[in-house]
């Protein structure tokens, strides 16, 4: 019998205390997923979602969501099944909402959903009656990436309420920092955005309104955005987004003079400062290869989190919340 759906559509789906109940079940799984434990740690081995089904619908490419979310299933006992966009129904004419509500007529107990149309995944999750998480809706929100990027940080912090978050990049197009706006702002980070202007959104500091009107900066100089930085976000230019847009951007050469992330400019940021990056890299473009391989890079390690987070996400969105015992 399906319990009463918990979507995960937005980041605003969540408080502050659903989020860290979230990071905390996370951290229960870290164990079962890295390939860096303390030698201690035993793999936590988890059936609660056996008979359970997950579709994995994918109307755009993915590499690390897509196959974080299979493994997040399968190591809670589900039964996972991946569909494509182009081997969806879809592609004959079919509508995105009939495509749904026919799998859910299959009994799935989850429903994970990305597209490049912004408010898919809401769209799905009016229509049926499986839990749907959105992994990645065009320019609106990519809410579990932001869970596993405060895991990350978390991890490596210790904590994330007064941090200093810079997110460098294409913020105009990008999913990734609109849900790490809400999400690290609920927790008390503070945020910088900083990108050339024809790539910074006007009014993006006000989409969670006080809340990230208060602790969210927007600034147009790499040095100002990394200076003093506790974590540094890179962003690729998202190329997919741009066609048919009017507004431009420098060549990429001039890109990456500005606002590429290298050793030299990663100075600005604090000694002990991390760098992150939610991939696929542009390397030499956005992060030179140095600081991308460097001891200060945490980018495998939020691949890592991705399974664990998507592990507690995909319980509490079948089961209706995350055990923590």
């Amino acid at each position: 019998m399906r319990c009463v759906p918990r979507h995960l559509v937005s980041i605003a789906d969540l408080d502050a205390a659903e989020i860290v109940r979230l990071l905390d079940a996370a951290d229960r799984y870290w164990p079962s997923v890295s390939t860096s434990g303390t030698g201690s740690d035993e793999p936590v081995k988890k059936t609660s979602l056996r008979g359970r089904t997950v579709i994995n619908l994918f109307f755009e490419n993915s590499t690390r969501t897509r196959t974080s979310f299979e493994l997040a299933a399968k190591r809670l006992g589900a039964d996972t099944i991946n569909i494509s966009g182009s081997s969806s129904s879809t592609t004959k004419g079919e509508t995105l909402t009939d495509t749904a509500r026919n799998l859910d007529s299959m009994r799935a107990d989850a429903i994970v959903v990305r597209h490049s149309y912004g408010g898919a995944a809401e769209v799905i999750a009016r229509s049926v009656k499986a839990s749907v998480i959105n992994a990645g809706d065009g320019q609106h929100e990519h809410p579990t990436q932001a869970l596993l990027d405060a895991a990350t940080i978390r991890r490596h912090k210790s904590r994330l309420d007064g941090l200093e978050v810079v997110i460098v990049g294409d913020v105009a197009h990008s999913r990734v920092a609109r849900s790490n706006i809400l999400c690290l702002a609920k927790l008390g980070a503070r945020i910088r955005l900083c990108a050339p202007r024809t790539l910074m959104p006007r009014g993006i500091e006000e989409i969670g309104g006080e809340l990230t009107r208060e602790r969210v900066r927007v600034v147009f100089r790499l040095e100002d955005g990394l200076d003093g930085a506790d974590v540094v976000m890179m962003l690729r230019v998202q190329n997919e987004r741009r066609e048919g847009e009017a507004c431009q951007f420098p060549n990429t050469r001039e890109l990456s003079r500005t606002f590429g992330l290298s050793e030299r400019t990663l100075a600005y940021a604090k000694p002990d400062a991390i760098v992150m990056h939610p991939g696929p890299m542009n390397r030499g473009v956005e992060i030179s290869p140095q600081v991308a391989d460097g001891p200060r890079a945490v980018i495998l390690s939020q691949v890592s989190w991705g399974v664990a987070m998507r592990m507690a996400v995909l319980e509490r969105a079948v089961l209706g919340d995350v055990a923590l015992s």
